[in-house]
């Protein structure tokens, strides 16, 4: 059995399905690797775009923020339950995933000058800092480690979906949107746990190069990571808005 991974794009029996006994091409952390940075150029890219036009004034962001968001959700459930449509879909879902962050960023950066670049930064420092870690085993994924962050994780997706149907009803959950000590202190927790998954998804990639998953599997496992690093950037977003929100 494959370790657990608190991402839910990355399944415990993920790899097993996929059948890693493969005599063809197999997956390579290497390859993963090329692939991931293959996906941020997409998704940087397709951030310019929409990041450049509400910064001229187009009014159209908000649409493109809106169907790129819907977009990457209908392609991140097809991918995670058809793992080997990887290859085609996640190349697409990284640029729906850029015109999403792009005008999303540009809407905090207007409101609050500086804060996508460091929120880019603390991202990249958490996520080398993390790597090197899980490395060295400085941090390793145990497993109740491995249940504890997909329990928490799990935890904060049903918050947010109870936030968001109950926002219909005009009800709001209290801290988790607001700039107090309390809401700080909520995102900086969700901010924790979205890097824990970083650990998971390492792991994941890593015994999937080691049982030998197939080559398109080199897709899945970045497509994965992709979607933790959008998470801690968004939670990133959000934790520089309200600490600004208080000077």
């Amino acid at each position: 059995m494959f370790g657990r991974s608190g991402n839910p794009t990355l399944k415990d029996d993920t790899f097993q399905g996929s059948g890693h006994y493969s005599t063809g091409e197999r997956m390579t952390i290497e390859g993963t690797v090329n692939k991931t940075f293959i996906m941020l150029a997409i998704l940087l890219g397709a951030a310019v775009v929409t990041w450049s036009m509400h910064m001229k004034g187009d009014a159209n962001t908000l649409g493109f923020m809106i169907g790129g968001a819907i977009a990457g959700i209908v392609l991140a459930l097809i991918i995670s339950f058809v793992p080997k449509t990887a290859p085609f879909l996640v190349p697409i879902y990284a640029a729906c995933e850029g015109l999403f962050l792009g005008a999303l960023s540009a809407r905090y950066e207007t409101k609050f000058d500086g804060i996508t670049l460091q929120a880019a930064l603390l991202t990249m420092c958490v996520f080398l800092a993390l790597l090197v870690a899980y490395k060295f085993r400085l941090i390793q994924a145990t497993r109740n480690f491995r249940l504890g962050v997909f329990a928490a994780t799990a935890g904060i997706a049903l918050m947010y979906l109870a936030s968001f149907g109950l926002g219909f009803f005009g009800i709001t959950v209290p801290f988790l949107h607001e700039s107090n000590w309390i809401g700080i202190g909520i995102s900086l927790v969700i901010v924790v746990v979205a890097a824990l998954n970083l650990v998971m998804d390492f792991d994941f990639i890593e015994q999937g190069a080691e049982h030998g998953a197939p080559k398109y599997m080199e897709w899945y496992g970045a497509f994965g990571l992709m979607v933790t690093l959008v998470w801690l950037y968004i939670e990133m977003l959000r934790l520089l808005s309200k600490i600004a929100s208080r000077d």
